[in-house]
């Protein structure tokens, strides 16, 4: 109890458990989706590009989580548009994207003055999270919530069979670019705590996990979220503990959740 109250005493660590919390809940439940969708390597490459955004914000003095957002929306557009354009080999749009987002990224970072700020963006920070990223998460995770919601059964006819939800009449158009929006914006927001070089292990981690014990599609979800949740926790802890990056030890967290699930089923045989 004095260690919770401890860590509980600095501001920082409050608003850096708030807003993992958060990113560990939609991230995963993004995640799902995603996955299901063979897209996998999406947040990969919208990380890298979220990049660019944060490079660009401080080469431009405005708030880097704003432009990262938008510059993610762009790619994420492109993506989906360069996927229908090569229908039969989809993975070139994500090699598109990712080496367009970096090579952004590199430049940006040369030009920029201020340097010293990318590295909390790319490896995650605890100490560095204020309270306007607070601000920024908490407004954004809610419209995320009621997005998913609102095209719940969408998105998961989308999941399996893309081309069937079309037969039946589903908006795919509508629904894919909103789904890649809201990727997006889980990508963009996640960078602060997680780092845009690991946020994609957070969205697909958890899931493997929530795959492997889920029954059903709703168990899936909310097992994907729980680990998501779990290694949040247990990684920003250790990382206040050790004085160390947040984003390395939530995945090896997520990691040896994983593992440890994988161990308990081999035991089970």
């Amino acid at each position: 109890m004095n260690f919770i109250t401890e860590i509980l005493a600095f501001s920082f660590m409050r608003r850096a458990l708030l807003a993992g919390n958060l990113i560990g809940i939609i991230a995963p439940l993004v995640g799902v989706f995603l996955n299901l969708r063979r897209l996998s390597l999406l947040g990969h490459t919208l990380s890298h590009v979220a990049l660019a955004g944060v490079a660009l914000g401080i080469y431009l003095g405005v708030y880097p989580i704003y432009t990262a957002i938008i510059i993610s929306i762009i790619a994420a557009l492109a993506v989906e548009k360069l996927r229908r354009d090569y229908q039969n080999y989809a993975e070139l749009a994500l090699a598109v994207v990712l080496a367009t987002g970096l090579g952004l990224a590199v430049i940006l970072i040369s030009a920029a003055e201020q340097t010293a700020g990318i590295h909390s963006y790319l490896f995650g920070s605890i100490s560095l999270v204020a309270s306007r990223d607070i601000y920024t998460i908490i407004p954004l995770f809610f419209l995320i919530l009621a997005v998913i919601a609102r095209y719940y059964y969408g998105f998961f006819y989308l999941a399996f069979d893309e081309e069937e939800a079309r037969l039946a009449g589903v908006p795919v158009g509508f629904l894919n670019t909103v789904f890649m929006i809201i990727v997006s914006i889980t990508v963009a927001l996640s960078i602060r705590i997680v780092g845009a070089l690991l946020i994609s292990s957070l969205i697909t981690i958890p899931v493997a996990t929530g795959m492997l014990i889920g029954s059903s599609f709703q168990r899936t979800v909310i097992i994907s979220i729980a680990a998501g949740i779990i290694s949040v926790n247990l990684g920003l802890i250790f990382s206040f503990q050790l004085d160390i990056a947040p984003g390395g030890t939530i995945i090896l967290v997520s990691v040896m959740l994983l593992a440890a699930v994988l161990s308990w089923q081999r035991l089970q045989e």
